[in-house]
């Protein structure tokens, strides 16, 4: 009762003040009339026998006086204008500051804090105030301008949460650029603790009042992979515990035709209290490096998903050790050193080089192997002009290979000179040498050199021009340690020395096995550290948004490896994977140590969730109830006073009740349908582009965005002028003002209802179409096994659909507008199915096309992702990348172009297949 008489506001409160007057209103009925004088009269008894149809009360019953008193304070109330949920923002004065986090953590509920924040915009406009905006998560803060608010509205309606969170740098700038006035300040947060945000709240408090607008609970998020005990780990985090909650942990990879398919399945319960939960995936070595990323179900945002990268797999290295090992002389065998690096990170495989090229391994290593058999050397060669990675060890074999003239080949990076050099003992040219610190544009470059690690003896290269260009690693005196060459798209890569502690003592130090990890011939298990990666260069591949989506990287400049190894996620180093030549670096919104903490607000600061009940005025209702307590008076006055017998004030009462309810029935039905109505109006009297509302935020609004960018081509290019395109709802809506659904599918979004169902029938059977998206050619293959394409079959099953085939060359979607053979969308290579032919439908002699003019398809069925391709903003960009460069711009254009066809094909049906326009088309198609 507490809460809801404090959701209760007034537009005309001074009037509470004739509720005083009760008082005296029940004085006044108490003593009017007078209670009559008792006088004994002796003539009475004359009047004994006779009966008076009238009664006059001695007194007013008290219920009568309750009900008048509570009648009369009705009135005072309903015209002092109580409203329940009233809007506290028209009697703020003064400028608005609003900020918003517009981080990752938005991602889920972003579309209501737009809402949000394009209401308290239209309110201080409304109210002539002005206002200033700050994302937080955005370029630098210089300043906060107060301004009309005009030039906001476009920028907020168009603002999408970014892929990192705000730094405490952009907090303390923020702090330092407040004006020196006073003004009131929404926070749209998203919930989470981060240095900085305390300071800030100081300085906004102290220069007016505060509102936060908050994300509501069920934040989960994903650290990074990494292995424990053999097995892929990650763990889930969330700010909020005092309530249990559930997930499912996904993991996906490639499978052996490049499409990434879901691999395994983890369900994790947190308990109450619980902030973190570790989740284990026992993966096989070949499932492990094909893993891609792992992600948690229906969480739409990037702190949901957790990129894998290299960091996981095992490369496939395929060793060939000269001689084979020798029993009992392990220490001295060449590939022993070789096998123990490589061990924890990789998969050695050994035999004959025919049957290891036959395996595919990514490295092969030859470890003073000289000689080969008939066919092996020309079969590696190939091999490794394909891009593979070729790795020599030197030894004493290879160098008894090299004649007087020297030894050169595609197989080895650079010309060898006869008779190696042996430093540091008797007979020697000298001291043993140092490595010399390893130069930039070498993958080596940044590696700490151990003192003890010295070179005794070496197979020399031909001096030469070309040669220092093929040095990436050298002693101290600059004879080359490491020498390297390009093959075809692969690479030969020599060391000097040997693989085990005969020439040098290379293979005894933890430098070995980082310079393996530099060629990426071993790579960690778990993420590479700043030291680690000191040096190197990567150029970001595909960037990951706020909502998880990961897309090309384009005009990005090379980042660092130390920076990138150390993060975090930011606007100059956004989440995604990153390449330094084979190697691939994922770089994820949520560091290896992050924990998720709820922000805790100060005392006094006003904390609000983004679902406003709307303001709902009570003056009608209140003054009805007044005025049926006065019938209700009039009716017990009545009675009271005889004029009206109790058995006909049954019927009265019924008939006053009747009165009093009916007119109840149109208010609220009346003002749920005005918007309705005004859509069904909408798209009665024009072409209108709808799309059914999934429930998934990201989803709709991708939809939204796509028709609107299709009306704008149509309007442009034919004669059909659509309106704004519309969500429908499919269990509320009516359909049959519409032409045409799109129907974007996602793997969890609920089935519609029987009567949902039923309307949908009758829309296909009047000659609506539905063209369903699955917006999967990306992933899937044509057989229909991504999780949307089965979703897609169960959702279809009710509906009443012909039978479908591939969109034929002949069909009347290659021709109702343009001439296209491919039906492409932000994706492409996936069949488009639609109505199959009947089977009269003959090709002609003489004809190109068939007669197939019997209507139009009811359903169109894709998976390239027409709406992403299709979507604007509001500024009329574009929302989504298309392929790249100018193929990518073609790939668009097709988009809109089958747009086209298929909205001309709704309207116009299939009279383009009428033999009659063949000598048209033949013209345009050339024959």
């Amino acid at each position: 009762m507490t809460a809801l008489l404090a959701s209760v506001g007034f537009t005309a409160p001074w009037l509470l003040w004739g509720l005083a007057a009760l008082p005296v209103i029940w004085i006044l009925l108490r003593v009017i009339p007078p209670a009559p004088i008792l006088r004994r009269f002796p003539g009475v008894v004359l009047l004994l026998g006779l009966r008076d149809v009238e009664n006059a009360a001695a007194r007013t019953p008290w219920w009568l006086l309750v009900l008048r008193v509570l009648a009369v304070a009705l009135v005072v109330i309903g015209f002092a204008g109580p409203v329940l949920n009233p809007d506290q923002g028209a009697a703020r004065k003064g400028p608005l500051l609003l900020i918003a986090d517009a981080s990752w953590a938005d991602a889920g509920d972003w579309s209501k804090k737009r809402v949000r924040m394009v209401a308290a915009l239209e309110e201080v406009q409304r109210d002539g105030r002005t206002v200033a905006f700050v994302d937080l998560s955005g370029p630098g803060i210089k300043d906060v301008t107060f301004t009309g608010g005009a030039d906001l509205t476009a920028r907020i309606a168009a603002l999408e949460p970014a892929a990192w969170e705000p730094g405490a740098a952009a907090m303390t700038a923020l702090a330092a650029a407040l004006p020196d006035e006073n003004f009131e300040t929404i926070w749209i947060a998203d919930g989470l603790s981060r240095a900085g945000r305390g300071p800030l709240l100081t300085a906004l408090r102290a220069h007016g009042p505060l509102r936060i607008f908050e994300r509501t609970r069920g934040l989960l998020a994903l650290r990074p992979a990494g292995i424990v005990d053999g097995k892929v780990a990650t763990t889930v985090l969330r700010p909020h515990t005092d309530l249990a909650a559930e997930a499912q942990i996904l993991a996906f990879g490639l499978d052996p035709n490049g499409v990434e398919r879901e691999i395994a399945r983890q369900p994790v319960v947190l308990a109450a209290g619980e902030a973190t939960k570790s989740v284990r995936f026992d993966l096989q070595g070949e499932l492990r490096n094909r893993l891609t990323r792992i992600e948690i179900a229906e969480q739409n945002s990037a702190g949901a998903l957790a990129l894998v990268g290299d960091a996981l797999k095992r490369r496939k290295v395929a060793l060939v050790e000269a001689g084979g090992p020798r029993e009992g002389l392990q220490l001295l065998a060449p590939g022993h050193y070789l096998r123990e690096a490589l061990k924890p990170s990789a998969d050695v495989i050994e035999g004959s080089l025919a049957d290891l090229l036959l395996a595919a391994p990514q490295v092969v290593i030859l470890a003073d192997v000289a000689h080969f058999a008939p066919g092996e050397e020309d079969a590696l060669a190939d091999w490794v002009g394909e891009g593979g990675l070729l790795v020599r060890f030197a030894g004493p074999r290879l160098a008894a290979t090299i004649g007087l003239e020297g030894a050169s080949g595609p197989l080895l990076p650079v010309p060898l000179r006869p008779g190696g050099r042996s430093v540091g003992g008797t007979m020697s040219w000298g001291e043993a040498r140092a490595i010399a610190p390893f130069p930039e544009g070498s993958p080596f470059h940044g590696l700490n050199i151990p003192a003890e690690v010295t070179v005794q003896a070496q197979v020399l290269a031909e001096p030469g021009p070309e040669l220092a260009s093929h040095t990436i690693a050298a002693l101290a005196d600059g004879t080359p340690l490491v020498t390297r060459s390009a093959l075809g798209e692969g690479q030969v890569v020599l060391f000097h020395v040997t693989a085990n502690a005969e020439w040098s003592g290379l293979a005894l130090s933890g430098l070995f096995v980082e310079m393996l990890d530099r060629l990426a011939i071993s790579s960690s298990p778990n993420r590479a550290t700043p030291k680690e990666l000191l040096g190197t260069t990567w150029v970001a591949e595909r960037v990951m948004n706020a909502y998880g989506i990961l897309s090309p990287a384009e005009g990005l400049a090379g980042v660092p490896g130390e920076q990138l190894a150390a993060g975090p996620a930011s606007a100059d180093l956004p989440p995604g994977i990153y390449a330094s030549g084979d190697q691939r670096l994922a770089l994820n919104v949520i560091a290896a140590n992050r924990s998720l903490e709820a922000v805790i607000w100060p005392q006094g600061v006003v904390v609000e969730g983004l679902d406003r009940p709307g303001e709902m005025p009570l003056k009608g209702w209140i003054l009805a109830l007044a005025l049926a307590l006065g019938l209700a008076d009039v009716l017990a006055t009545l009675v009271v006073s005889g004029r009206l017998s109790r058995l006909r004030a049954a019927p009265a009462a019924l008939a006053l009740l009747l009165a009093l309810a009916l007119p109840q029935y149109p208010t609220p039905a009346g003002a749920q349908s005005t918007p309705n109505d005004a859509k069904l109006i909408e798209a009665a009297g024009g072409m209108v582009l709808a799309h059914v509302i999934t429930g998934d935020a990201r989803v709709d609004a991708t939809a939204e965005a796509g028709l609107a960018g299709l009306s704008l081509i149509l309007a442009s290019r034919t004669s059909v002028e659509p309106g704004a395109p519309v969500g429908v709802n499919l269990d509320t809506d009516e359909l049959s003002v519409y032409t045409f659904l799109y129907w974007p599918i996602s793997a969890d979004q609920p089935a519609p209802s029987a009567v949902a169902y039923a309307k949908l029938n009758r829309f296909l059977q009047s000659g609506g179409l539905i063209l369903f998206d699955t917006r999967d050619a990306d992933i899937a293959g044509s057989d229909g096994s991504s999780p949307e394409s089965r979703h897609l079959q169960e959702l279809a099953a009710p509906l009443e659909i012909p039978p479908l085939e591939p969109v034929p060359s002949d069909h009347v979607l290659t021709r109702s507008f343009y001439l296209l053979q491919d039906f492409p969308g932000r994706y492409t290579g996936r069949p488009v199915w639609a109505e199959a032919a009947p089977p009269g439908a003959e090709l002609a002699e003489g004809m190109p096309f068939r007669n197939l003019n019997d209507g139009v398809t009811p359903v169109v069925i894709g998976g390239n992702d027409w709406a992403s391709a299709w979507a604007i903003d509001q500024g009329g960009q574009f929302m989504f990348p298309v392929g790249r460069g100018m193929a990518g711009d073609r790939q668009r254009e097709l988009a809109y172009r089958f747009g086209v066809n298929l909205i001309m094909h709704v309207l116009s049906g299939n009279y383009k297949s009428d033999q009659v326009h063949v000598p048209a088309l033949l013209e345009r198609l050339g024959q």
